[in-house]
């Protein structure tokens, strides 16, 4: 595990946390596609001794597409500032991964209210919602991928997200605003990574694992060496992705040319003093950086030292 990139240091948080958290996320073998297995009691319906969680459901605009959205909010009181919070995409694989062990660490510090926004159903992942959910419209010729799914309702789900979802959760608890963030993998990074290019301000701190940047997707790291320093001081942007060496990149989603130029643009955006990250686990495949990245982003925005960002970025 290398970190290329990286905008801020982070003292307080071991080395041996940050193990036990990855032993504790991801098995040794990978796997080229999800486990599809339908999914059995998560620590909501568990109980935990350190957060207690309730469950929301909404809908799309169009109704095919039904969420089901838990929310985490610690025991420990909020700190003046109120909570930090994180959103999770694919809510129901990172519920499945939220264990009591996790959370007692993230209680012991600062820690963040959890929402996992999922599907209404069994299954780890709703495979043709999220596809539709997490892709940008980038080009009018391509509406689906690889596998026959719709594409391109990113701008859609964002509306939802933002205009609902997050005032619906968020109603009656003490938020920290400066403090939001968005966390995805694969369909879910790439979302991440377009939220964080968009006009969008609601979200502060920003994390996308392997996003899935073949084909049409690509666009994004040309768009990310385009933007002004001025309109992203505000905003962290943490990149983490797996077998990322060019030429031998048989486990990632992502051409390797394409991991090159990525890490090179957020290369010279970290030189500017813009706040940005890249990490790479080379010995981790796409799909396992799901599981590695999920405890390192909860403990990144429970980190006191993110409490400012301009101070990077004057």
């Amino acid at each position: 595990m290398s970190n290329l990139l990286s905008s801020r240091k982070y003292p307080r948080i071991a080395p041996l946390l940050i193990a036990f958290f990855l032993t504790l996320f991801y098995t040794v073998n990978g796997y080229a596609r999800p486990d599809m297995t339908p999914l059995g009691p998560n620590i909501a319906d568990k109980g935990s001794a350190y957060y207690h969680f309730s469950v929301s459901t909404f809908d799309s605009a169009d109704g095919r597409r039904h969420y089901k959205v838990w929310t985490g909010v610690p025991d420990k009181s909020a700190p003046p500032s109120g909570y930090p919070v994180l959103y999770l995409l694919d809510g129901n694989a990172a519920m499945d991964k939220l264990s009591e062990p996790v959370l007692k660490q993230l209680s012991a510090g600062t820690p963040p209210i959890i929402v996992a926004v999922g599907y209404q159903t069994p299954l780890p992942f709703e495979v043709n919602a999220r596809a539709y959910d997490y892709t940008p419209p980038v080009r009018e010729s391509h509406h689906q991928d690889l596998h026959g799914r719709e594409n391109g309702g990113a701008q859609v789900f964002r509306h939802l997200l933002e205009k609902t979802i997050v005032p619906g959760v968020e109603k009656g608890l003490k938020i920290d605003p400066a403090k939001r963030g968005l966390w995805g993998h694969s369909y879910g990074g790439v979302f991440v990574l377009d939220t964080y290019l968009s006009s969008s301000s609601l979200f502060s701190r920003y994390y996308s694992t392997s996003p899935s940047l073949n084909r049409d997707y690509a666009v994004l790291v040309d768009r990310l060496g385009e933007i002004k320093k001025a309109d992203f001081c505000n905003k962290s942007l943490s990149l983490y992705e797996g077998d990322d060496t060019p030429g031998k990149n048989i486990k990632s989603e992502t051409a390797p040319e394409v991991l090159l130029k990525l890490r090179n643009t957020l290369a010279a955006l970290h030189n500017q003093g813009l706040p940005v990250s890249y990490w790479s686990d080379p010995l981790l495949s796409h799909g396992q950086m799901f599981n590695a990245s999920l405890p390192r982003a909860l403990l990144n925005i429970a980190a006191e030292q993110q409490s400012n960002l301009k101070s990077t970025c004057p």
